[in-house]
């Protein structure tokens, strides 16, 4: 999955970032966060025996990162007053735009409204926001993320209201 990670940032980041940006993020902050494996809230899409997707959702406090930027225990959120977390999706740049993040995203929509979350927020890369816009999420507030070798990352602050399940 890191390699995946890694790739779809680079390439998918053209356009959006630096490679300056890319790369910093890529160090800092771009990663597998091993609590959502754990949690078994992580998911990934394969064909053709690839890893093609992955991304998921997260009943913790914890909006962004991979394991490289936590410092600090995970706390578990109160679906009566907190939103889920929508966390790391990546996808293969040739499998873009095929529905691999629709996919696991309709799969972390129907766990969090299980779990009894009413809504999602998550903090979106700039590729991200087009896809997320499309899904129903709105922007909460356009951000920099200040990383220690002094790159600042932009990024987007997003959420959604869950409906229902019928």
């Amino acid at each position: 999955m890191q390699k995946l990670i890694q790739f779809s940032a680079r390439e998918l980041g053209v356009g959006y970032y630096m490679q300056a940006q890319i790369e910093s993020a890529i160090q800092y902050v771009y990663g597998v966060d091993s609590q959502l494996v754990a949690d078994e809230t992580y998911f990934v899409v394969e064909a053709k025996n690839r890893i093609v997707g992955c991304g998921g959702w997260s009943k913790r406090k914890t909006l962004f990162g991979g394991d490289q930027l936590k410092n600090s225990e995970d706390a578990l959120l109160d679906p009566t007053i907190d939103s889920a977390k929508i966390r790391a999706f990546f996808v293969r740049p040739n499998w873009a735009r095929r529905g691999v993040g629709s996919l696991i995203l309709k799969r972390c929509f129907e766990e969090a409204s299980a779990c009894g979350f009413s809504a999602l927020e998550l903090m979106a890369t700039l590729p991200g926001v087009p896809f997320y816009l499309s899904r129903g999420f709105f922007t909460v507030e356009e951000t920099f993320l200040s990383l220690p070798n002094g790159v600042e990352v932009p990024l987007i602050r997003m959420s959604l209201e869950l409906l229902p399940i019928d």
